[in-house]
């Protein structure tokens, strides 16, 4: 006896959200974006700071990456179809990606800034102004970044994820620039401002390192988290005390939804309903304790020896 039940439907552990109404933070990243690109451009043509430049060019890769995350979790949103029956939710890897290799840019350009600067050092000019102005910017994209995390956590969005650690990253490089223009100003170094932006750009490049690495595992179908396939082996473990068996257990993270396929073992002189009422309950465990899943169980007998030939990943 060997035949897979239905596969279930995607169960939302908590109250299911429309997933277009997550754009709504894709709009709130771009409205902090363009506030802040004005602020900090005010703030470099105030000081001539290389650092506040490089400050209002990453804000520009922010606005950038805002409006790729909003066209992606609109892509992400549509039900599934005959031609995506899987959904669409790996559309937020392609917005994380880009805003992942944005960062670089970013990174590259602060550093060749910092470089010509370091070469032939500028004067700074109405310092205290000038980090005023910045330091609005950075408030505002504080706010909006914790509030987007919240969100992205909450929905299991990568694409708002990587949004909100840009824009944290965005606030620390505000910090350390700031810091780097205050102690231009109390030692009279003038090199200390472009080394500062150097290690910005560094910081910067790994962020960014971080968020492409992520989001090529999720194009790549890479596995659910490790704390997610626990749950799903506790989960087998109140069965197996029981004589049932389970093995080529398969999982991948697809945007929010989780894919997770296993065979399920069973003595051969089972009827099928008793095997399907087995299967359903099974796959109600997972859903409930591993959120936003998707769950494919296969029923095999214990006793077919063909049964046992499934254990490889590809047979």
């Amino acid at each position: 006896m060997a035949f897979a039940s239905k596969p279930q439907l995607f169960v939302c552990n908590l109250p299911c959200v429309n997933r277009a109404s997550l754009t709504r933070f894709a709009w709130l990243s771009i409205g902090a974006a363009l506030l802040t690109i004005g602020l900090k451009t005010v703030a470099y043509l105030i000081t001539g700071s290389v650092g506040l430049l490089s400050d209002a060019v990453e804000s520009v890769v922010n606005l950038l990456g805002g409006i790729m995350a909003l066209a992606m979790l609109t892509v992400a949103a549509r039900p599934a179809d005959e031609d995506h029956a899987y959904g669409h939710g790996k559309a937020e890897y392609f917005s994380s990606g880009l805003e992942g290799g944005l960062i670089l840019v970013a990174a590259i350009s602060i550093a060749v800034a910092a470089v010509m600067r370091l070469i032939t050092p500028k004067p700074l000019h109405e310092v205290g102004d000038g980090l005023a102005v910045s330091v609005v910017a950075s408030v505002v994209n504080l706010v909006v970044a914790l509030v987007i995390m919240r969100a992205g956590r909450r929905h299991n969005s990568i694409t708002l994820e990587a949004n909100a650690r840009h824009l944290l990253t965005d606030v620390w490089t505000s910090v350390g620039v700031i810091v780097g223009v205050l102690l231009v100003v109390w030692t009279g170094w003038l090199w200390l401002d472009p080394v500062v932006a150097l290690l910005v750009a560094a910081n910067i490049i790994w962020t960014g390192v971080g968020i492409v690495r992520r989001s090529i595992g999720g194009l790549m179908d890479a596995s659910i988290s490790t704390s997610d396939l626990a749950k799903v082996r506790k989960a087998f473990e109140n069965y197996e005390s029981g004589g049932v068996k389970f093995h080529a257990l398969r999982t991948r993270q697809s945007g929010s939804k989780k894919f997770i396929s296993v065979h399920v073992l069973v003595p051969g002189d089972w009827t099928v309903q008793r095997g399907h009422e087995l299967l359903e309950r099974i796959e109600g465990d997972i859903r409930t304790t591993v959120s936003d899943s998707v769950v494919f169980t296969h029923l095999e007998s214990l006793d077919d020896p063909a049964s046992w030939e499934d254990e490889d990943l590809e047979r």
